[in-house]
């Protein structure tokens, strides 16, 4: 009977959780004049809804797991302050009462208990899997041959997107790269102070990428057509990208010895989910230094199951050239390797000598890049603005709801860096473009001393403003119910202003059809979900706790580029921007079947 009544109460909790419309009703009455309002199946469909929880929470078999209570918290309290920052912007939902306070207690728990229940079956599932071969000839044709078939498979399904988009898709920022590597002034001259007037490329966005699609662009125009220059680019990232998908799946059967099923089903993800198809024809940075994160966790994986007594001249190499590709083609690839490469060397301490003398390479290789050759060409470094987005989102939010607190002096000081009287109007709880994009160029070190000392005054007076000003700048990362756009498909026409001859071709209508279902795709369920950034992130970490609970604390070094571009995420300008994600959302599958392989009989 006490066992019946814990699993009762455990249900009703998650009912609650699910089946209640709490967002809408909790702040009000409503739910008082008419129960049914409030609950989202109506009557019947929620007593159906509760006796299937009951059964499942009564048929449990839940084991003794702290990665598993300790996830469970986390995605809780992810869903319950993400409800309530996604529909009041701040934990009010929470706080707001005694009332609210008590209700969310009991929907958090309701939460808990449910995903307590997932996760035990996700991860009694992964300790179960058996690695059992299909067999039949298309299979073995497939595992005989997994690249090149992969390959075809991959880019054949990729051609609607290339027909479509012809010759690439230009948003904003490849738009700007290009002006600046044919010397056209862009907004980004104006964000820092250029180290020669006449040399308006600046490395806010990496340069090497920039010189990536400029050249590309130059070559088009050499040969009397900029189209075919863009698409020249086009295809160098299709086939970077298509062959390091499809040798993952020749890595997954060949190397880790994986059943087809495991590459199969990468097969479908990598060739049926819009996001790999669309991004591949994309011009943004995003897209190959998503590619090399895919292949240096690759080689972290290789490295840590390295069975040579020294590792071969050729890896090394291999290693180096695709760490400083990582580095290269994004400016925030230089923390993804301190963060996750000296981990390695201290889980690989028989190769220690030899890891050690390729992360000096590339540190040194990197730091002679940056701080020397661009300095040399007189490319001017990207701004400091570009990683203070969490202080200056607090302070904005801080002007806008709090002025009556701030001083004269401080009003000045603030007003040195990020123009004062507009910085109210200027915020935006979910991006910190239009605060930072003010900040003053020529404020010297003294002057971010004095702000952050009027940072530190606004954070002992209002902590929870700053609490929410940065919550609401990331909560979409970890909360499933937030999204935004995730492709951008639209024509951006700031390089034909310049005279390059970019367009489209005359498919108009096929055109709109694809951007339709790229657009509609997130919401398809089931496999919508591939696209959630939220639940990738999620999915990150279910991995991370399962390789914790094993035990297997060498194998978490494979999974800290994936960890530390979620910290990006969090550091970023945007809330739910899908570019920032995509390193650890491509990776995924790859990561997946670390896991498998761990488990392979």
């Amino acid at each position: 009977m006490k066992e019946k009544l814990k699993v009762f109460l455990m249900s009703l909790c998650s009912l609650l959780a699910i089946g209640f419309d709490y967002v809408n009703y909790l702040n009000s009455d409503e739910w008082i004049k008419g129960l049914k309002g409030c609950l989202k199946l109506g009557y019947t469909g929620t007593l159906i809804l509760f006796v299937l929880i009951f059964y499942v929470f009564y048929k449990r078999k839940n084991k003794k797991n702290k990665a598993i209570s300790f996830l469970s918290i986390l995605f809780a309290l992810f869903m319950v302050l993400g409800a309530s920052y996604l529909k009041y912007g701040t934990a009010v939902l929470v706080y707001g009462s005694l009332y609210n306070f008590i209700i969310m207690t009991i929907i958090f728990l309701g939460y808990f208990f449910l995903f307590k229940l997932g996760l035990n079956y996700i991860y009694s599932f992964l300790d179960k899997y058996k690695n059992k071969e299909i067999s039949n000839k298309v299979i073995n044709t497939f595992k005989k041959h997994p690249f090149l078939i992969s390959l075809i498979i991959i880019i054949l399904c990729w051609l609607p997107y290339i027909i479509a988009y012809y010759p690439i898709i230009l948003s904003p920022d490849p738009s700007f790269q290009i002006k600046q590597f044919f010397g056209i002034r862009t907004k980004y001259a104006d964000y820092a102070i250029l180290l020669d007037e006449n040399v308006v490329l600046t490395n806010h966005h990496p340069v090497a990428h920039t010189v990536l699609i400029g050249s590309c662009l130059k070559l088009g125009g050499l040969l009397g057509n900029d189209n075919l220059g863009l698409f020249i680019y086009s295809l160098i990232q299709i086939l970077i990208l298509s062959c390091t998908l499809a040798y993952t799946i020749k890595y997954m059967l060949k190397d880790m010895n994986l059943s087809s099923k495991v590459g199969l089903i990468a097969l479908l993800i990598y060739s049926l989910v819009p996001m790999y198809g669309v991004y591949a024809i994309s011009g943004v940075k995003d897209t190959l230094f998503s590619t090399f994160i895919i292949l240096y966790i690759l080689l972290l994986h290789k490295m840590l199951n390295y069975k040579e007594n020294k590792i071969k001249m050729i890896d090394c190499i291999k290693l180096v050239f695709v760490m400083l590709l990582v580095i290269l083609f994004r400016n925030n690839g230089l923390h993804v390797i301190l963060l996750s490469f000296p981990f390695l060397i201290l889980a690989m301490k028989r190769y220690w000598k030899q890891l050690l003398m390729v992360f000096v390479i590339v540190i040194v290789s990197s730091t002679c890049y940056t701080k020397v050759l661009l300095p040399a060409l007189k490319i001017t470094p990207g701004s400091i603005r570009e990683v203070l987005s969490i202080p200056f989102q607090q302070t904005a939010r801080y002007v806008k709801y709090h002025s009556e607190d701030v001083s004269l002096e401080d009003k000045e000081v603030i007003d040195n860096l990020l123009e004062y009287d507009t910085l109210a109007d200027r915020y935006n709880p979910d991006l910190a473009d239009n605060v930072k994009n003010k900040y003053n160029k020529y404020a010297t070190k003294e002057d971010l001393q004095e702000y952050f000392k009027v940072w530190f005054k606004g954070l002992i007076k209002h902590p929870n403003t700053y609490i929410d000003a940065t919550v609401n700048n990331v909560y979409g990362y970890f909360y499933p119910e937030k999204t935004s756009w995730y492709l951008h498909t639209s024509f951006d026409k700031r390089i034909t202003e310049d005279g390059f001859d970019y367009h489209y071709n005359n498919l108009d209508e096929y055109r709109k059809n694809v951007s339709d279902y790229v657009t509609k795709y997130p919401e398809i369920p089931l496999v919508g979900l591939f696209c959630n950034i939220a639940l990738n992130t999620w999915m990150v970490f279910i991995l991370v706790g399962y390789v914790i609970s094993k035990k297997n604390y060498k194998s978490i070094v494979l999974y800290l580029p994936a960890l530390v571009s979620i910290l990006v995420c969090i550091a970023s300008p945007a809330n739910t921007y899908f570019r920032y994600a995509m390193p650890y959302i491509f990776s995924l599958p790859l990561m997946v079947s670390f896991v498998l392989n761990n488990k392979k009989s």
